[in-house]
């Protein structure tokens, strides 16, 4: 997402606007996947290059557009439902709707685990709301030995509000996983891991407002940002995470029969 590929920036109206086009246009895009109300489509040469944009959609019927916004903002809540995640945490606030974060994922055994750095900014559009993020480099988190350190080109989500008490949530999705990636795995994503990712951001949906109301139900610092403690940071500490310049490691050779049985759980 950075301009020019080397100044850091908040994305403005434009590149929001821009993200949500992708959301909603059809034309490029290869559908990959559609079934019980989830639909999974792909951009990109599938043959010769990883860094595909994945871009996936689901109906939420119960669950407002509101709702889904504060799940995905919430760090605390996303202990209780995402399972793939080791550890997430916001570093400090860039601005009222921009901050930087650290997110680190299980990735499917025998692969190793990859992590996160990124500029995360979001923008409500009356009752819908945008989220984007994309990788950065910051000089107090560098990339650990223990993950490989990954890019987001471009990830973010639109809820769309549908109706009274209902929504669709879009994932867009275009990461540099920093390792040559076998066949299966670049197929599985499409047609196992953003399904279920899906569905399972729908179910802790409907589960929030029980779990909310029991945990700190009026502290929401990306609706109200006088709540918000997090160190300030600059702009200027920051520069854009080129893929180029980590570790590459090559897992082509790894074969899914060696897949952990506890990845196969839907």
């Amino acid at each position: 997402m950075s301009r020019g590929g080397e100044m850091v920036y908040i994305p403005d109206d434009s590149d929001f606007s821009s993200f949500r086009d992708q959301c909603e246009s059809l034309e490029g895009w290869h559908c990959r996947y559609n079934k019980n109300g989830v639909t999974v489509w792909s951009q990109g040469q599938e043959e010769s290059c990883t860094v595909q944009k994945i871009k996936t959609c689901i109906s939420c019927k119960d669950v407002p557009a509101e709702t889904l916004y504060d799940v995905l903002h919430d760090t605390r809540y996303r202990e209780k439902w995402d399972s793939n995640m080791i550890e997430t945490y916001d570093i400090g606030r860039l601005t009222v709707n921009a901050d930087v974060g650290y997110y680190s994922w299980k990735c499917p055994s025998p692969l190793k685990n990859r992590d996160f750095v990124t500029l995360r900014s979001w923008l409500p559009l009356g009752n819908d709301y945008i989220i984007l993020n994309y990788s950065v480099k910051h000089p107090k988190f560098p990339p650990r030995k223990d993950f490989v350190r990954a890019v987001s080109l471009q990830t973010g989500y639109l809820i769309k509000a549908n109706g009274a008490g209902a929504c669709i949530l879009y994932y867009l999705t275009q990461v540099d996983p920093r390792g040559s990636l076998p066949k299966w795995v670049v197929n599985r994503v499409s047609q196992f891991v953003a399904p279920k990712a899906m569905k399972k951001i729908y179910k802790a949906g409907l589960k929030y407002p029980e779990w909310k109301r029991k945990h700190d139900p009026e502290y929401k610092p990306w609706v109200y940002p006088e709540q918000n403690t997090l160190p300030s940071v600059s702009l200027a500490e920051l520069s854009v995470q080129h893929a180029d310049s980590l570790e590459n490691i090559d897992e082509t050779g790894l074969s899914e029969d060696h897949l952990s049985t506890s990845d196969h759980e839907a």
